[in-house]
């Protein structure tokens, strides 16, 4: 699988997954294999984080998404991507990474940053596309109708396989990187 999916919402089938997979359908006319799995379950297991980890380890790019709740993430969602990093972030270095919110009315802003911070502490490119990814809307219906939102989506994923492919294309080793200096400001 070329792009990994995330989906946040404990809502398997809701408006984040409707977004995830205008992104999913895109990236395959792009010629890219895609999967989205949903993450935000409750009762989730370590077997289901290892699943996950292996899965992304082997994707070139990893799209996160997640509802709007609060102006955050969804907690589920936090936990299992916490737990996610905490095992591959430091393998995960010059991957391309993604995040995709909806939202119905407010919050996204925060959001979007709040889950682009999984990528820039792991070294992750971000891709963008012409706005902040995110959709709205109350159900996937509504989310259907937010045709900028919609565009949004599939503009993030002919930028994601068009850097997948120049990436490819150009067979570049991945150069060197440092070991992770860890400062205490404590003294």
């Amino acid at each position: 699988m070329d792009v990994l999916l995330l989906n946040g919402s404990p809502h398997e089938k809701g408006c984040t997954f409707t977004a995830l997979t205008e992104v999913k359908e895109t990236l395959e006319k792009e010629g890219l294999s895609a999967e989205i799995v949903n993450i935000a379950k409750e009762g989730f297991t370590k077997e289901d984080v290892d699943r996950v980890a292996t899965l992304a380890l082997e994707a070139d790019g990893l799209i996160i998404g997640s509802p709007v709740w609060y102006a955050s993430s969804c907690g589920l969602s936090n936990y299992f991507l916490d737990l996610l990093f905490s095992k591959i972030g430091s393998k995960m270095r010059m991957k391309f990474g993604a995040s995709v919110v909806s939202c119905r009315r407010g919050g996204a802003s925060s959001t979007f940053d709040q889950l682009n911070k999984y990528f820039t502490i792991s070294q992750m490119p971000i891709v963008s596309s012409n706005y902040w990814n995110q959709v709205h809307g109350n159900t996937p219906e509504e989310v259907k109708q937010d045709v900028e939102g919609m565009q949004t989506m599939r503009i993030l994923a002919r930028n994601m396989a068009y850097l997948i492919k120049a990436v490819r294309s150009a067979a570049l080793p991945l150069g060197e990187s440092e070991a992770k200096i860890k400062t205490n400001f404590i003294r």
